[in-house]
This record gives structure tokens, C-alpha cells and sequence, in this order.
């Protein structure tokens, strides 16, 4: 009970959170915040495939746990991430280390303690190295995606 309350706190305060961006913001960072959730997504069934966590029931409360971090936290937090950091890679690095930090120790723990998820096959520390290199897949990809704008402009503007 007091885990899917945690659950549901997370995608709505998430989803609240993001009313506060500025609308340019998503635009140019929904991308790269869908293919972070595609990210996530193949993590999650890696972790169901290798058992990384469980979570208390069966498949459907681990679906629904994964979609509310998903669709949440990651979701969310990408977009403000990239919002105040994007640009200045120094920034961007400490602020993802940070909120990795934060994922793979205290919070695990509090998770753990109500019941969220369990860590099984999976240290602290592998959650972080995950999600934490992940970071840098996705700011590359911000980084293709500015470049190919950058070159369809020039493009058009040749003509």
C-alpha cells in the first residue's frame, strides 16, 4: 500500500514539477528525454531477464514500478537536467552525479525500506555506474541532434 502511494507520488510530482519549464524546453529536450526513457526501458527488462531488483508481487507491480520511475523521475528529471544544464558540460556532469548519488544510496534505501524495490543481483554501486553512464549517452545525443539542426538550417539558408 504505502509503496504504490510512493509510486504514484513519484509520476505526479514528476509530471508537476515539469509545468514549471519554460515551453522551449520541451521542445528542444523531449527528444533526448524519450530516448532516455527508451534507455531506461531496456534496463528494466535487462533487470527483469537477470533479476537486478524485484519488487513485491508479480510482473504487473514490476511493470508498474519501472513505468512510474520511467515515466516519472527519469522522465522529468531529464528535462529539467538538460533545461538548466545543457551547454555547460561541467555542470551537466555534477548535476548527474548528484542526482545518480541520490538515486543509487539514500533513496534506494528508503525505497528498499517501504517496500519499492529490492536490490537482488545488483550492488548500489552498479545502479549508479547504469544510470550514471547513461548520462553521458544522452548528452551525446543531445549533441547530434543540436549538430543536425544546425546543418538543416545552414542547409536551407544556402538556398
Amino acid at each position: 500500500m504505502v509503496s504504490n502511494m510512493i509510486r504514484v507520488g513519484l509520476l505526479v510530482i514528476s509530471w508537476i514539477s515539469i509545468i514549471f519549464l519554460p515551453k522551449r524546453s520541451y521542445r528542444e529536450y523531449l527528444p533526448v528525454s524519450l530516448f532516455c526513457s527508451l534507455l531506461v526501458i531496456c534496463g528494466c527488462f535487462l533487470s527483469y531477464r537477470y533479476k537486478w531488483w524485484k519488487v513485491k508481487g508479480g510482473i504487473r507491480e514490476l511493470i508498474f514500478m519501472d513505468s512510474s520511475f520511467i515515466f516519472g523521475p527519469f522522465l522529468a528529471g531529464t528535462l529539467w537536467i538538460f533545461d538548466l544544464t545543457f551547454g555547460n558540460f561541467k555542470h551537466y556532469v555534477l548535476l548527474n552525479l548528484f542526482a545518480n548519488l541520490s538515486l543509487s544510496y539514500p533513496l534506494t534505501y528508503f525505497f528498499e525500506k517501504y517496500n519499492v524495490y529490492k536490490l537482488v543481483n545488483f550492488k548500489r554501486r552498479h545502479l549508479f555506474l547504469f544510470y550514471y553512464g547513461f548520462a553521458f549517452i544522452i548528452y551525446g545525443y543531445q549533441l547530434l541532434i543540436e549538430r543536425s539542426k544546425k546543418i538543416f538550417a545552414w542547409s536551407f539558408a544556402k538556398k
